[in-house]
């Protein structure tokens, strides 16, 4: 049944554009929002030698990146409702376009990490408000449902996309050539927004009073703080740096700040109603487990195909179109389930993390220095069906039970820890197990490489100690895989005993007058 005196056309549009092309250029516009970013992870070996920064700053920026496009989640209703479409669009793609021309050419640090987090945040405002425009489009009955298998398809979908266009533009030319490219495409954005849109609103712009822009701030920085310990543990050897013991300081710091504006103003920038659901702690748990699953393909299966299978950067990204087309597998799975059949979450959350576990077995199994990167297609796929099904399963769970007034908070802590800090934090955890296993399993298989030893007499010395690191690395990252497998099977256990996924209930976007009556209702909306 149709929402009510809310057309399903997308208004923002003039008169003489077609239907269907505003969907499509809705659609193409979010597309385009989700591949500028800031930088391109899939470059970080190229940017760290032209701008001659370490590997740990890139990924920085990168996170730096992702922190800015959850952190903007609660205010995003107020943007929508204070500025028109056409505005945010001829205001997002210029601000991205400047950021991607100080990113392709600053070499500093603290530059570099500021233009990324504002990047993220444009990304995320202009995703926004391109799919919030066509959710009608998609689904008239507003049915999340429906709805988050095509956000989750253009968000993980367009960053499998961006991976393969950056190594390939960077392989045969350079990596400055993939911010070229979207430079030009936001202009085209910018044109098609300026020709073809209108100033349109639904009700009169509100103003951005009473948003709790410090506790915003607080926010971001609790999640570059945890970000910078994980990422940069390593080289300052964890808690024997002043630096990593004063990121954990400021984490704390601005932690405790942040819960202190929960409980002390009235209208925080989250809030601890957002916190007090039931299930919010054992939601924020998986995806930290999920986050700590899909380390393994960045740390283990990259130095696995890299440092002894030897592939090349074009080989590694192939595996990107398998992914893609698990990603693809995995949102039609999970929209049958829930919309069709209107299946409840214990089950599809169950099989996503199944899928992800299975592909950490298929890997323990499947390593072997002459293996074809053919065995890895596979794995790679189950691993993209499993991720969106978790993804696209718990988000619409928590639409069922989570109050609209609620739910973008709840959407931002849920960033947090899958987009936040998570990933930084699985890859610290294995990179720290390497540090201790490698050099064991390094020392065993060199204690009898000597002249007496028969065997290695009359090799090289150099050809059979880089022999013996290599089958170190390779035992190591078997053995990685294997308590993953264990600790993953073990979640498994606990996920089949938790009797709150049970429910099917989906939940639905309100209309416009009803949002409209409650912004006005409460300014923290």
């Amino acid at each position: 049944m149709s929402v009510p005196n809310i057309p399903t056309r997308i208004l923002m549009f003039r008169d003489f554009v077609p239907d269907r092309v505003r969907v499509f250029l809705c659609l193409f516009f979010a597309v385009t929002f989700q591949f500028s970013g800031g930088i391109y992870l899939a470059s970080v070996s190229q940017m760290v030698g032209s701008l001659a920064l370490m590997q740990e700053d890139i990924m920085m920026a990168g996170y730096a990146s992702f922190v800015g496009t959850t952190i903007v989640f609660p205010i995003l209703f107020r943007l929508k409702f204070r500025f028109t479409s056409r505005s945010i669009f001829l205001m997002v793609c210029p601000a991205l376009i400047v950021c991607n021309l100080i990113t392709m050419s600053t070499g500093s640090l603290p530059v570099l990490v500021g233009v990324c987090f504002i990047a993220g945040m444009l990304r995320m405002w202009g995703t926004f408000e391109c799919l919030s425009s066509v959710q009608l489009s998609i689904t008239p009955t507003r049915n999340f449902a429906v709805f988050f298998p095509v956000v989750y398809l253009i968000v993980l979908g367009s960053i499998q996309l961006s991976g393969l266009v950056t190594v390939y533009l960077g392989y045969w030319a350079d990596w400055r050539y993939m911010h070229g490219l979207i430079v030009g495409l936001l202009l085209v954005v910018w044109l098609c927004a300026a020709l073809f849109t209108r100033h349109f609103r639904f009700m009169k712009a509100l103003p951005l009073y009473g948003i709790d822009w410090l506790g915003g701030v607080l926010w971001a920085i609790f999640l570059l703080a945890l970000v910078f310990v994980f990422e940069y543990g390593k080289f300052y050897d964890w808690l024997y740096s002043p630096y990593i013991r004063s990121g954990i300081v400021v984490a704390v710091v601005a932690l405790l700040l942040n819960i202190n504006r929960m409980h002390t103003l009235r209208h925080p920038y989250i809030t601890k109603e957002a916190l007090g659901y039931r299930n919010m702690g054992a939601i924020l748990f998986a995806f930290l487990v999920l986050c700590c699953l899909q380390a393994t393909p960045t740390i283990l299966q990259n130095m696995f195909t890299g440092g002894i299978l030897k592939y090349d950067v074009l080989s590694s990204v192939s595996l990107n179109w398998w992914n893609l087309l698990g990603i693809v597998l995995g949102a039609l799975a999970v929209y049958y389930w829930h919309a069709r059949l209107h299946g409840g979450y214990k089950r599809a959350v169950f099989t996503g993390f199944a899928l992800v576990v299975m592909y950490q077995c298929f890997m323990f199994f499947l390593i072997d220095p002459r293996m074809n990167i053919e065995w890895l297609y596979l794995p790679t796929l189950l691993r993209g069906v499993g991720l969106v099904m978790i993804y696209i399963s718990l988000t619409v769970y928590i639409s069922g039970f989570v109050s609209f007034q609620h739910f973008f908070q709840v959407l931002s802590l849920l960033g947090f820890v899958r987009t936040g800090f998570g990933s930084a934090f699985g890859s610290a955890i294995y990179e720290r197990m390497m540090q201790h296993v490698l050099p064991e399993k390094y020392q065993l298989l060199a204690t009898d490489l000597d002249a007496v030893n028969p065997v290695a007499a009359h090799i090289p010395v150099e050809q059979l100690y880089g022999e013996t690191m290599r089958q170190a690395m390779l035992v190591s990252v078997k053995e990685l895989y294997g308590w993953t497998c264990i600790a993953g099977i073990f979640f498994l256990l606990m996920l089949l005993s938790y009797r709150y996924l049970n429910r099917n209930t989906v939940g639905r976007l309100p209309g416009m007058r009803r949002i409209k009556r409650m912004m006005k209702r409460d300014v923290s909306f």
